[in-house]
C-alpha cells in the first residue's frame, strides 16, 4: 500500500490544476501487478477536466488491462478525499470490489471498497432493463 500511495503522491505534481489549485494524483494496481499512475487535468471548458482516478484507468484499460486490486487516490485535502461519482462508476466498471485508499494532506488514510462506496452503481444489466 506505502508503494501505491507513494506513486498517488508523485503523480499529484504532475497535475493540471490552473482553474481550481485542487492538485489530485491516483495510482491504480492492476491484477496483473503492474501500476498506472495518474493526475487531474483541467480545462478552460470545464466538461473537458479529467480526473486522476480517471487518466490512470484510461492508462491500464488502454495498455490491456481489464481488471484491478486497489486504488490509491492523494489530495491536498484536509480529510482524504474520495474519487467523484463519475471515477467511482468508470472504475466499477472494471472491479466492483477493488479497495480505494484516500490519503489527505496530513497523510490522515481511509480505506473502502469501491462496492461501499458506490451501493447502486449503473451495470451492463441496466442497459436491458435487468438488474
Amino acid at each position: 500500500m506505502k508503494k501505491l500511495v507513494e506513486k498517488a503522491r508523485a503523480a499529484r505534481k504532475n497535475a493540471y490544476a490552473p482553474y481550481s489549485k485542487f492538485k489530485v494524483g491516483a495510482a491504480l494496481e492492476a491484477s496483473s501487478g503492474k501500476v498506472y499512475a495518474g493526475c487531474n487535468v483541467e480545462n478552460a471548458s470545464y466538461a473537458a477536466t479529467c480526473c486522476a482516478e480517471r487518466v490512470a484507468l484510461t492508462k491500464a484499460v488502454s495498455e490491456g488491462e481489464r481488471s484491478f486490486v486497489r486504488i490509491a487516490v492523494v489530495a491536498e485535502t484536509s480529510e482524504p478525499c474520495p474519487p467523484c461519482g463519475i471515477c467511482r462508476q468508470s472504475l466499477h466498471e472494471f472491479s466492483p470490489g477493488m479497495e480505494v485508499i484516500m490519503v489527505g494532506a496530513r497523510g490522515r488514510t481511509e480505506r473502502a471498497s469501491l462496492s461501499d462506496l458506490m451501493p447502486c452503481a449503473f451495470r451492463s444489466a441496466s442497459l436491458r432493463g435487468k438488474k
